[in-house]
């Protein structure tokens, strides 16, 4: 009898977590990003000029700051959301690509970040003439690596997030159409169009508070059926 009282507690509880988790997620990833697109400059050959400015050093020192805790709060939604959905039902394969998908981002996550951080020297200066070359490298592997790797990585794990809460009829059919665009642009059209990796953060954000918002209404219909 203790056990039965005990499990709609912990089902109760984590729907709560994933959505306060993903939503701090979401605000510090999307400040992080746009903090980061505007500290690398496309133009490589006035970014010595760029980056001698001040404001524009404490901004990039901020977005820095923020990726480790974005990535813990990551985890914590990955794990609250696992155990939400049961960790995949009975579809291991996506259940799977969930867990592995989700630490390769957050891996490839700080890695942009120690790469940023290392166009400046690791104090905000501007690039020395002579090592132009391998502070242009350094910055196309920046991009390349939030580009390429980090949001591709981010597709998967929100196609195997949609497609689990799919099979499972936990998403209404809004959340799913949202998480099935954001999959595609995250796949195909992040390499050509500047900016849109932001769709991962609008996506968990949009995830998110769904899951919390259903959370409050959950009590509501157990109490009923008691």
């Amino acid at each position: 009898m203790q056990s039965a009282k005990a499990e709609p507690a912990r089902v109760l509880r984590t729907p709560r977590a994933a959505g306060v988790a993903g939503i701090l997620f979401a605000l510090l990833l999307g400040t992080a990003l746009v903090l980061v697109r505007i500290a690398i400059p496309v133009d490589a050959d006035s970014a010595a000029h760029w980056l001698a400015d001040e404001d524009h050093r404490n901004a990039l020192k901020t977005a820095l700051g923020l990726v480790p805790f974005a990535g813990v709060f990551f985890l914590w939604f990955m794990g609250a959301v696992r155990d939400y959905v049961g960790h995949g039902g009975e579809d291991r394969f996506f259940d799977t690509l969930l867990v592995g998908s989700g630490l390769l981002f957050v891996a490839m996550l700080f890695g942009l970040a120690v790469g940023v951080d290392g166009l400046t020297g690791g104090g905000g200066a501007s690039p020395p003439t002579g090592e132009q070359q391998s502070w242009e490298l350094g910055r196309r592997l920046s991009l390349s690596l939030l580009g390429d790797y980090a949001m591709r990585m981010a597709a998967v794990f929100t196609v195997s997030t949609t497609v689990i809460g799919h099979h499972l009829g936990l998403f209404p059919r809004w959340l799913k159409w949202l998480g099935a665009v954001a999959a595609l642009v995250l796949m195909f059209v992040i390499s050509s169009v500047p900016w849109s990796e932001l769709v991962f953060p609008v996506w968990v954000l949009a995830l998110s508070g769904y899951v919390l918002w259903a959370s409050f209404r959950r009590p509501d219909r157990t109490t009923a059926a008691t």
